[in-house]
């Protein structure tokens, strides 16, 4: 069974940072792909980044593009999702998401505010 727990996030102010976690157990997290998602308020799912299995391939929506970077640690069945120059249209729920099965964890307000 896929389980998924996000942390990390919190209340910052523009231009802050923030580093989410979300740690993956209940499959072989090393061969999946994974990856990020958010949900403004009264909007909808909105996909951000991706990582394939081993980390050799990530990608990014434009609209996160050169200010988040997404990586993995295999070695603790780890995603990551680093945010810089944050801005207050990137408040929002954060969810990691296992590509395979589409599972979401209940994840991590992310707040940006001055």
């Amino acid at each position: 069974q896929v389980q998924l727990v996000e942390s990390g996030g919190g209340l910052v102010e523009p231009g802050g940072s923030l580093r989410l976690s979300c740690a993956a157990s209940g499959f072989r997290f090393i061969v999946n792909s994974m990856s990020w998602v958010r949900q403004a308020p009264g909007k909808g799912l909105e996909w951000i980044s991706g990582i394939n299995a081993g980390g050799g391939m990530t990608r990014y929506a434009d609209s996160v593009k050169g200010r988040f970077t997404i990586s993995r640690d295999d070695a603790k069945n780890t995603l990551y999702l680093q945010m810089d120059t944050l801005k207050e249209e990137d408040t929002a729920v954060y969810y990691c998401r296992h590509d395979a099965t589409d599972t979401r964890g209940r994840g991590t307000q992310v707040t940006i505010s001055s």
